[in-house]
């Protein structure tokens, strides 16, 4: 699958601070972005694995396999070469993301 979507653990949602932590952790550098109510991006790929978090809010990225909605902690890895697009939800969005090498 060239899409995944990790729910939010239990227990609680892990903040910005948490979450650079774990990119630190496994090596990445990680980027915070955001976007307001109704946003989109166009279809697009990467040349690698892109690894995001959803902070805050909500976002649905579009893809050939389905549509995934991201909410606050929910985790998204979409492997190299996979188009894609994104709107954001009504309330905005916050994210932090990585590039992981190919």
């Amino acid at each position: 699958m060239s899409v995944r979507v990790e729910p939010a653990r239990e227990g609680g949602t892990p903040g910005r601070r948490e979450l650079e932590d774990w990119f630190h952790a496994e090596g990445l550098s990680p980027r915070a972005w955001g976007n307001g109510p109704g946003d989109r991006y166009g279809w697009h790929r990467h040349d690698y694995h892109k690894v995001l978090f959803c902070v805050s809010g909500s976002i649905v990225f579009h893809t050939d396999e389905g549509d995934v909605e991201l909410h606050s902690g929910d985790r998204l890895d979409v492997e190299p070469g996979t188009d894609h697009a994104a709107t954001v939800g009504p309330n905005g969005v916050e994210c932090i993301e990585a590039a992981r090498p190919a």
